[in-house]
């Protein structure tokens, strides 16, 4: 299965994705003179990334290999939970609900898409994506991402594996990332301009 560094660049793209889509996003814009954290979306970009690896806290409660990991957390069940406590903090934040839930939900849910699409060789194999409303377990055996290993993680062999999975990663997402950080500038500094604009028009 994918990397932590994959899942994280996975939750990045999609929380610069769901920047470029039409609506109240003038809360997300910045000067180009603030900081590079400001201009990377503040505290809900990095939130994705965390939400995008979150899926795997699982891990930290269940032994290696058990089936209890990849079930309860990387399922749409897991998706809809997190979709609907970030409305209720956006909510409490005063934020656009509907798109601070949606941007926190697909980025969670890229973990379960990474996941689909990764190697596993180990059973059962996949996830079980559709709980709680079943119990059975996929994977698309596409194995666009490489397998990794989480034991004897300091032998040789196994870093060349988990190294190898992390330039592969690498290699496919952050083109990506970089695609949709460029577009996204440029989409959200217009915005920055025109809303004075229309702050003014409007007085």
């Amino acid at each position: 299965m994918p990397t932590p560094i994959g899942h994280a660049l996975a939750g990045v793209a999609a929380a610069w994705a769901a920047d470029l889509v039409p609506g109240d996003r003038a809360w997300r814009t910045a000067s180009r003179f603030a900081s590079w954290y400001e201009r990377a979306g503040n505290g809900l970009t990095l939130g994705c990334a965390c939400l995008a690896v979150a899926p795997d806290i699982d891990l930290v409660f269940l032994p290696f290999n058990s089936e209890g990991h990849r079930t309860v957390t990387h399922s749409v069940g897991a998706v809809l939970f997190v979709g609907l406590f970030a409305a209720a903090m956006a909510v409490r934040a005063r934020r656009p609900v509907a798109r601070v839930a949606l941007m926190c939900a697909v980025a969670y849910a890229t973990h379960l898409l990474i996941d689909w699409l990764g190697a596993d060789n180990f059973p059962p194999r996949g996830l079980q994506l559709l709980w709680p409303f079943s119990h059975a377990w996929y994977i698309s055996d596409w194995d666009v991402f490489r397998q990794t290993a989480r034991r004897q993680i300091t032998s040789g062999a196994i870093i060349r594996l988990n190294l190898l999975a992390i330039a592969q990663e690498i290699a496919i997402l952050l083109p990506i990332v970089v695609a949709l950080w460029s577009v996204r500038v440029k989409a959200l500094a217009g915005l920055a301009t025109e809303l004075p604009s229309r702050d003014h028009a409007a007085k």
